[in-house]
């Protein structure tokens, strides 16, 4: 269409350095035959129009040189205009001419995304780092999220991941995935290989977005490599995401007899592993995916690469102490001094080689990563979005273990077991 619009369905979509890896590894698993919710990409290219329009160049160039001080200073001012100002007219004409062409076949909501040309590759997955927006529906919502898809590459969060990787926002860029939004009934995250050998489903109901961020204790699924569902064990789905119309993602409760019941039945869960399988050949290797299930069936939302680390030996000594289960979300296995943390606010006690123990495992403790031993949770499951920046880094982690925080004594020394499930303190 031009040279900023490319469509999934087209060639081009699978060149991720221009519309980064997350829309490119979507396009590949389309073009393979899987099923996905299509749509377009706005590339990197228009990224980088849109910071010569608002003459951010030399402000980006200093950056690259700039001092601790200069670089925040800097870091803000650009992310507020990127934010702020206008799309420039050569980039608004062809998305918006794009959004309502997309919209002719699909007539709901979108779904609009970073697409950072640094995320998704093997080794640097910056999981739940940027930005993603449900439930747009009219142009004014499509520009803000594409400005602040934009905007995302430069917010402290993000900064901080690209520092642990060496890398900076002067040296990148960011395209925007635009798609129809799936009236999903059911969504989660799956790995195609654990460590253990087999392969994992996690589910939840409505959007995926309450297990990304940590939210719910998902359905665990287990399946053999050769697909053969192994265990189904339920979780703990109280609340459900929907799309707000606008308002982004809504949470609503879950009726009671559905909170305890099974996502998937069996059929579906081979299926799943099926596409997982598939996927593989697709990127390269083990791939972790996000999926969503409507009315029609399974949409791929997402496959990255997936590193799979050996099991770890845990100590003798420790099978000798009480422990609690849970979804195992990283891997190996570590130990440290227990703290018990219930606010943000206190995620200043925790110092290097500390096991974390807290309630929601959100994206917003990827900073603590660096400096802890092991992470434990009350909610959350192994596909969520911490969990996946756990396994980059080797930090063992549990999730969704029942009375963490109130069972687990602040200061003492704990266990974590990130291929077991398992999480064990000395009395």
């Amino acid at each position: 269409m031009t040279q900023f619009i490319v469509p999934l369905a087209a060639a081009a979509a699978v060149d991720a350095e221009r519309v980064g890896p997350k829309a490119a590894n979507l396009a590949a698993l389309a073009h393979a035959g899987l099923p996905t919710p299509g749509g377009f990409c706005l590339s990197a290219d228009a990224y980088r129009a849109q910071i010569a329009t608002l003459g951010l160049e030399p402000m980006v160039r200093r950056f690259a040189v700039a001092d601790v001080v200069e670089e925040r200073r800097l870091a803000v001012e650009i992310r507020l205009a990127l934010y702020e100002q206008p799309v420039a007219p050569s980039i608004l004409a062809p998305l918006l001419a794009a959004w309502h062409d997309a919209r002719k076949t699909s007539e709901g909501p979108s779904a609009v995304r970073s697409s950072a040309l640094i995320e998704d590759r093997k080794g640097s997955n910056f999981a739940g780092q940027f930005e993603s927006f449900l439930g747009i529906d009219d142009e004014s919502a499509l520009l803000t999220a594409v400005r602040a898809c934009w905007a995302a590459l430069w917010t402290t969060t993000a900064r901080r991941g690209m520092a642990n990787h060496a890398r900076s926002p002067a040296d990148t860029a960011m395209a925007v995935l635009i798609q129809p939004l799936v009236d999903a009934r059911a969504s989660g995250g799956g790995l195609s290989e654990t460590a253990s050998g087999g392969m994992l489903i996690s589910a939840t109901w409505g959007l995926g977005s309450a297990i990304a961020q940590g939210e719910v204790v998902p359905d665990r699924i287990v399946l053999s490599r050769q697909g053969f569902l192994r265990t189904v064990d339920a979780g703990r789905k109280h609340h459900r995401e929907s799309c707000g119309h606008g308002a982004g993602a809504t949470p609503q409760a879950v009726p009671n007899e559905l909170v305890n019941a099974p996502c998937l039945d069996a059929a579906q869960a081979v299926t799943l592993g099926r596409m997982m399988r598939k996927a593989e050949a697709v990127v390269g290797g083990p791939v972790e995916v996000e999926w969503a299930l409507d009315d029609v069936g399974f949409k791929l939302l997402q496959a990255r690469p997936l590193i799979v680390e050996p099991i770890t030996v845990a100590d003798e000594i420790w099978r000798k102490h009480p422990g609690l289960s849970g979804h195992p979300a990283g891997v190996g296995w570590g130990a440290g001094r227990a703290v018990v943390v219930n606010c943000e606010c206190e995620l200043t006690r925790v110092a290097p080689g500390d096991v974390l123990v807290t309630r929601i495992a959100s994206p917003a403790l990827s900073h603590v990563l660096p400096r802890v031993a092991g992470v434990v949770a009350e909610l959350g499951g192994s596909t969520s979005h911490l969990a996946s920046l756990a396994r980059e880094r080797g930090i063992p982690m549990v999730l969704g273990v029942l009375d963490a925080t109130s069972r687990i004594p602040d200061g003492s020394q704990v266990a974590v077991d990130g291929v077991a499930g398992v999480v064990r303190w000395m009395v």
